[in-house]
């Protein structure tokens, strides 16, 4: 802290400026998050007597609250308690995500065991799993940085394990966390500089085996069928498509204003989960798309201005990683609603109703705020100038944070000062 030299009160130091627009960004996403959820939920829930309206906005308000809690302990120096818990918090994302598997623990939604729990109160392993993976890969990395330099080195255990978790989410099936995953790893190899020639053929790989996995099953062919010309199946499984399109393009460049969506009420499934950006462009226009556009676009420049001007290794992948893992499944959502991708059924970040995706999220930004406000920063030697007291003389290293070795310079050299004073009226007591 810096002290006011006229009231003589200690003042905090500013935040960074990427602190600042990451904490701003991501509470605009929330505001708008809950309105739209409001907005996309209400009318069809009233219509189904499922009580007055407010259900769906309630759990999100609770789990975003429970969210910015987690945000608030992790930005304040989280890091390394999270860096030392990875291994568990992988172990526990595997059993986890097996577990949703198995008769009488797993939760059956719309043919997918994605949950566990009951009624309300349900966890969405593959959430947590995106995360522990990231962190992994994180780790294995800034340890040994050489690693991405050859696909044998890389492939024990990162791919090994990476492989392994989009294996088990994809099965369940979710292959839109599973891509959200592969994605993100692939952004941080990048970001970890990896040779472009082995990543073309990790990506050429992986292609394939989305290709493989999606043409096995005949749901998922279809939804690769309907992508290509969705209004060619427009009543079978090109219908949640081109309703959506039909939303966007009903509002036009303002919207039909807040709450008079009508695609939402009769026509668009999940209109409060994976295609709450087709209500918003309905009500808000192509205007609201574009400030939620905007504000992504924020946590983009800010956390990667973040990863650049961190101070570690670890610290710098972490940032970059998470800020690819928000992006890419801001990216995929949009795409998909906008026509441009395959429905997947990924969430908007921050603004979709999903509580353990919104829950890890926020601790996830937490992370990232901590970096942006110079969290783990690195210790150095700084050798002190002052005799240690005992009969040795000899110098005393000091273990220093590096930031603050410039705020002790100028007390040691006022030190060194007094001390010559001394020495010159023959009263020094150190020699």
């Amino acid at each position: 802290m810096s002290r006011d030299p006229v009231r003589g009160v200690k003042r905090r130091p500013p935040q960074p400026l990427e602190q600042r627009i990451l904490l701003t960004a991501t509470l605009c996403l929330l505001a708008a998050g809950a309105v739209m959820v409001y907005s996309a939920s209400s009318a069809r829930t009233l219509l189904q007597g499922q009580g007055d309206g407010t259900g769906y906005l309630i759990r999100y308000v609770v789990y975003g609250g429970l969210g910015l809690v987690a945000l608030r302990l992790l930005s304040r120096g989280g890091l390394q308690f999270i860096r030392r818990i990875t291994p568990l918090l992988v172990v526990a994302s595997f059993v986890l995500v097996i577990a949703a598997r198995l008769p009488g623990i797993g939760v059956r939604v719309n043919g997918a065991s994605r949950w566990i729990g009951a009624g309300f109160v349900q966890f969405q392993p593959s959430e947590l799993m995106k995360l522990s993976l990231l962190l992994f890969a994180v780790s294995l990395i800034a340890a040994d940085p050489r690693r991405v330099q050859s696909l044998r080195t890389l492939t024990k255990p990162l791919l090994l394990v990476v492989g392994g978790g989009c294996l088990l989410v994809a099965v369940q099936p979710d292959l839109g966390t599973a891509l959200v995953i592969a994605f993100s790893i692939a952004a941080l190899l990048v970001a970890a500089g990896m040779p472009m020639r082995y990543l073309g053929i990790l990506g050429g790989a992986g292609v394939v085996l989305v290709l493989l996995f999606a043409l096995a099953a005949p749901y998922r062919a279809g939804r690769l069928t309907a992508f290509l010309n969705p209004w060619a199946h427009a009543g079978s499984t090109g219908f949640q498509a081109v309703q959506g399109q039909i939303a966007i393009g009903s509002g036009g460049l303002l919207g039909v204003g807040p709450g008079r969506s009508v695609q939402k009420i009769f026509y668009l499934p999940e209109a409060h989960t994976d295609f709450i950006l087709a209500v918003i462009g309905e009500e808000l226009g192509v205007l609201g798309v574009s400030v939620l556009l905007f504000l992504y676009g924020l946590i983009a420049y800010a956390g990667l201005r973040a990863a650049k001007a961190a101070r570690s290794a670890y610290a710098k992948l972490l940032a970059a990683g998470l800020t690819s893992m928000i992006m890419c499944q801001a990216t995929l959502n949009v795409f998909a609603v906008l026509g441009l991708a395959p429905l997947t059924g990924v969430p908007l970040p921050f603004v979709s109703y999903g509580a353990s995706n919104l829950v890890i999220l926020l601790a996830a930004m937490g992370l990232l705020i901590n970096i942006a406000g110079g969290g783990e920063r690195e210790l150095r030697v700084v050798p002190s100038r002052r005799r240690s007291a005992d009969t040795s003389g000899r110098h005393q290293p000091r273990w220093e944070d590096a930031t603050a070795a410039g705020a002790h310079r100028d007390s040691r050299r006022r030190d060194r000062g007094a001390r010559r004073a001394g020495a010159g009226g023959g009263a020094g007591t150190e020699g």
